[in-house]
């Protein structure tokens, strides 16, 4: 009876673990497997690569009894449990039936084919609970082990004569057993070694986003040549690409780095792919020297990442990140780029907000937007970049919120909103207050589904904040805040509800009134647009009892009440 040496086996594993290392290397590979949701075409390629690898593990297996010692159940089965039963089965038609077709001889050829298609399957069925796994590695050695005495069967089963095969798998069963199960774990730590660094590298990035823009709030001043330059100064310094640059619609106003000699304010956009992410609304990536169209002989800018900037929801230029190489613009650039547009985009709405305030100085927009304090952004951001660190998409989630609360905000003057959307509006400011507060703050939403009506804008943010701020927060546990609305005869109601630390009496008696505290001039504000629209009978009814908590009600009349009148 021949001998098969684990330790040979092994180094035929490590031959094929090589090649995996250096297949981790390669940026294509990275997307795929870090996508969330792969395309056909994506499973079709990752198929394609694993059945490759397995008809690898076949050619450097060792030849023992007529038949062939091998890893080709290596790649097939890490293909089924990083691409499911598509890929599984598809990697093991490729991989088996190389192996049943090619003449390398061998009674276990049937078998071999049969087994991997099999493994292949079985892979993808698990799949999903290796995704849920915390143990990735472990369960993949496991499974991998599992995987192997399954071949073994088969080939007891189907390969005859059955004396041979039982001497055969005698021979190789616990060397193939144990060193494709341990080739199979370490294949899949290196796949999720690869896609921790990816989200380590993503989250400092977020992190370098959220730095970059507490250093570069120039746009607050507006959009300019001057803004532009100095923002794309500050850009270049805290990365390593080779130039930074901003357009509006029809031209440069900034270009710091590489081709500044050429790349000059006040000369049109050249690239075809800044015009469309302009008129797209879509980021762009130039993969060439020719995509960015520049036709100057000793420019050295061979890629570009090119994403819109946005005011008020409309494009009013793009920010362009360049590098000196060919198609060198990686995942993790496109992010920064993507989340350094939108954080200039809320600078440059919060620059309207100036304007507006400016423009209406003794307007009722004027005073409404004076509720937003200034240290609530910066509270904010500070609030994100801790999340950075150790939940990026839950940072992600809060960059939204922020954007969507900022936008909210300013908006054009409107004379009503729909009730559905100021509450979305107040869902953005509390989940960023909650972020910041933790389990101290606790939100609870009763809208009734008939409650529909129209409202001025930002009538309920005063409310919700001054519950918070002056309520439960002033409570070492913190507190509850209930946000309700119901349809009643009169029209819809609406009540803030928190369970604080409640108003002093002698407060409670003039918290509406001109002489009232200066911190509760947004309450004040509501109550007056409320009376002015409606009447005196629609004012804001405050109801508070020290140490229990303080009711805020509004009720918003129907038409009919409203012309009654």
């Amino acid at each position: 009876m021949e001998y098969l040496s684990l330790e040979n086996l092994i180094n035929r594993v490590g031959l094929i673990l090589i090649l995996a290392f250096l297949l981790s290397r390669l940026g294509m590979f990275r997307k795929l497997v870090s996508k969330k949701r792969i395309s056909l075409l994506d499973k079709l390629v990752l198929a394609l690569i694993f059945g490759s690898f397995g008809i690898i593990g076949t050619y450097t297996g060792i030849h023992i009894q007529g038949a062939i010692a091998n890893s080709r159940v290596i790649g097939v089965f890490v293909g089924g449990l990083l691409g499911g039963p598509f890929v599984g089965i598809l990697s093991g038609i490729i991989a088996g039936g190389h192996r049943y077709l090619i003449d390398i001889g061998g009674f276990t050829a049937l078998a071999c084919a049969v087994s991997t298609i099999s493994e292949g399957a079985l892979a993808g069925i698990l799949k999903k609970r290796m995704d849920r796994s915390t143990h990735r590695f472990t369960f993949a050695l496991l499974a991998g082990f599992v995987a192997e005495i399954l071949q073994m069967a088969i080939i007891l089963l189907m390969a005859k004569p059955y004396k041979d095969a039982f001497e055969l798998v005698e021979i190789i069963g616990i060397p193939m057993i144990l060193a494709n199960g341990i080739g199979i774990g370490v294949f899949i730590a290196m796949v999720d070694s690869v896609l921790h660094g990816m989200e380590k590298e993503a989250s400092y990035q977020a992190q370098l986003a959220l730095k970059i823009a507490n250093r570069t709030m120039y746009f607050r001043d507006g959009f300019n040549e001057e803004t532009a330059r100095k923002t794309a100064e500050i850009i270049k310094e805290m990365t390593n690409v080779a130039a930074v640059a901003f357009t509006d619609k029809e031209r440069i106003i900034a270009h710091v780095g590489q081709g500044e000699d050429h790349h000059k304010p006040g000369i049109g956009v050249m690239t075809e792919l800044t015009r469309k992410a302009l008129s797209m609304d879509s980021f762009t990536i130039a993969e060439s020297k020719q995509d960015i169209g520049c036709d100057h002989k000793g420019c050295k800018l061979m890629s570009a990442i090119i994403v819109p900037i946005k005011q008020e929801g409309r494009v009013i230029g793009a920010l362009k990140l360049y590098k000196a190489e060919e198609r060198s613009i990686t995942m993790v650039e496109t992010e920064l780029a993507l989340g350094l547009a939108q954080l200039f985009s809320t600078q440059l709405e919060l620059s309207r907000i100036d304007q507006q305030r400016e423009l209406l100085a003794k307007s009722e927009l004027k005073a409404l937007q004076a509720q937003i304090n200034p240290h609530f952004l910066f509270n904010a951001i500070n609030t994100i970049v801790s999340y950075t660190r150790t939940q990026p998409d839950e940072a992600r989630k809060l960059l939204v919120h922020l954007g969507d609360f900022f936008r909210s905000n300013l908006q054009e003057p409107m004379d009503k909103v729909p009730l559905e959307k100021e509450i979305e509006h107040i869902v953005s400011y509390v989940e960023i207050e909650k972020a910041r507060h933790g389990d101290k703050l606790r939100i609870n939403y009763d809208i009734s589904p008939g409650a529909e009506c129209e409202i001025p804008p930002l009538l309920l943010q005063p409310l919700v904040e001054n519950a918070i701020k002056h309520g439960v927060l002033h409570r070492l546990d913190g507190g509850n805040v209930t946000i309700s609305a119901a349809d009643s005869e009169k029209g819809t109601v609406i009540e803030v509800v928190d369970d604080g630390v409640g108003i002093p009496d002698g407060i409670l008696s003039r918290l509406l009134s001109d002489c009232g505290p200066r911190d509760c001039i947004g309450l004040r504000n509501v109550h007056d647009r409320l009376i002015n629209l409606y009447g005196k009978d629609y004012g804001l009814q405050i109801t508070s009892r020290e140490n229990e908590g303080t009711r805020v009600r509004m009720v918003i009349p129907t038409t009919k009440e409203v012309y009654a009148r």
